[in-house]
């Protein structure tokens, strides 16, 4: 027989909070998923490519930053360097490893991704720098990044 949790009320303003992130979230990954098709990409592809434009990583780091499986990042990769905007290349650090990075087009086209996302922009410059520093510290907590 399986335990069953008490039921705990939530209140209205924390679900109403969720309900918020969740639509900003929602939002948020639309805007992603439209810029990376105007690019001829996935949304997969796109995130792979932004996190390559930061810098070079083996597959099982992306695949660890994405939360996914690493055979998953091989073939998303794979594409991209069909593609010519990544390319596999030795670490500098163990010349056994491999790292994907983005070619200068993959470069080009991150930034040209990064600059589109207006929604994540516009919502945040209705707020003044003490504000988004607020709103940035009170995610940190959430999260536990503080």
């Amino acid at each position: 027989m399986t335990a069953t949790r008490p039921h705990r009320s939530v209140d209205p303003l924390t679900l109403e909070v969720v309900e918020l992130i969740g639509a900003v979230v929602a939002r948020y990954h639309q805007e992603y998923e439209d810029a990376a098709a105007r690019h001829g990409l996935t949304g997969a592809q796109a995130r792979v490519l932004s996190l390559l434009a930061l810098e070079p990583l083996p597959m099982r780091q992306i695949a660890h930053r994405l939360k996914c499986e690493p055979s998953n990042v091989t073939g998303i990769v794979d594409r991209l360097e069909a593609r010519e905007l990544v390319e596999r290349r030795p670490s500098p650090g163990d010349r056994r490893v491999k790292v994907a990075a983005p070619t200068e087009e993959g470069a080009r086209v991150a930034l040209s991704l990064r600059e589109s996302l207006d929604f994540a922009r516009e919502p945040l410059a209705r707020l003044d720098r003490d504000q988004r520093l607020a709103l940035r510290d009170m995610l940190r907590t959430m999260i536990g990044a503080e």
